[in-house]
């Protein structure tokens, strides 16, 4: 395989127009390659082209690929306002309940006894204590609450100590709690505790992805979600292997995911905002439709109905 090597924005403009792109502004056009880059431009094509060639359908125009380009960006921010909110919410409530429960000094929660009692656990407690230890030594200097608590009272608590933790690892530190804080937690969300066990990794892989500005609309997940009653109401279609064609490993797993976690007033207005985004794009869509996207989503087209469920 032969190594890439540097292009122009001239040259860029020439693959894109060899590869039957319309450029009606190249300087336009340029523009959006500079700032934007290329390669990550790029990885919105797939839609675009002649299926099993490497050519655009007739007729792609510069701004309709870049009208792609732009809604995942929109849909990212969307995703990524929100999914702080669940992460918030969480932390909260499981300062709230572990300091109820076990006690909100660094004795308490950094106490393996205070976790479940699961010998084939004690390792990953063990290692997660040391994770949390290592975060709350390393952002804690960063911000002024812990570094108030530290001078003034000799530790840190718990509902403090939390906005430090990575919501990857206050995810993890769910899956090790004892089975009644879980439950306890669990049923505040009306959720079981396989599914919030499950959620949070996931969640905490979206909002990194949505940080980092990857590519969302049609992210994949390695992990398929449990069956719920939205998929029943919704009446997503199932495939030959007896699995939801919609909304198990995709976009829509994530909205699911979200009406349960969210407030009911905060996913609306999620899906409002998601909803006005796609009506965007589809009036920038030529050269293919806007069930297209919606289909590469995971969205079901009735997908709005999700909100009266």
């Amino acid at each position: 395989m032969g190594s890439k090597t540097f292009k122009t924005l001239d040259e860029q403009i020439a693959i894109l127009q060899d590869k039957g792109l319309v450029i009606d502004d190249i300087d336009y056009a340029k523009e959006i390659l500079l700032r934007e880059n290329y390669f990550f431009l790029s990885g919105y094509r797939h839609l675009f082209l002649k299926s099993g060639t490497r050519k655009f359908l007739k007729g792609t125009n510069f701004r309709e690929l870049y009208s792609m380009f732009y809604f995942d960006r929109q849909l990212r921010n969307i995703l990524f306002k929100n999914i702080l909110i669940v992460e918030n919410n969480l932390k909260s409530i499981m300062a709230y309940v572990m300091s109820k429960n076990h006690g909100f000094k660094e004795t308490n929660y950094l106490n393996a006894d205070n976790f479940v009692k699961d010998y084939s656990k004690s390792k990953q407690i063990n290692d997660l204590l040391r994770k949390m230890k290592r975060q709350i030594n390393v952002n804690g200097k960063q911000h002024s609450a812990t570094s108030h608590y530290i001078a003034n009272y000799g530790y840190i608590p718990l509902w403090v100590v939390v906005k430090v933790l990575s919501f990857g690892i206050v995810g993890e530190l769910y899956s090790i709690l004892q089975k009644e804080d879980q439950e306890e937690i669990a049923d505040i969300y009306h959720v079981d505790i396989k599914d919030m066990i499950d959620y949070l990794p996931i969640l905490a892989n979206y909002r990194n992805l949505c940080a980092h500005e990857d590519i969302c609309f049609n992210n994949k997940m390695h992990k398929n979600i449990s069956r719920t009653k939205y998929h029943d109401l919704l009446n997503i279609e199932i495939n030959d292997e007896g699995d939801y064609i919609y909304g198990m490993n995709d976009l829509f797993a994530i909205v699911i995911i979200m009406k349960q976690l969210l407030k009911e007033d905060d996913f609306t207005l999620m899906l409002n905002e998601i909803s006005y985004e796609l009506d965007l794009l589809d009036g920038r869509l030529k050269t293919i439709l806007i069930n297209d996207v919606l289909d590469a989503m995971g969205f079901p087209v009735n997908y709005r109905e999700i909100v009266r469920i």
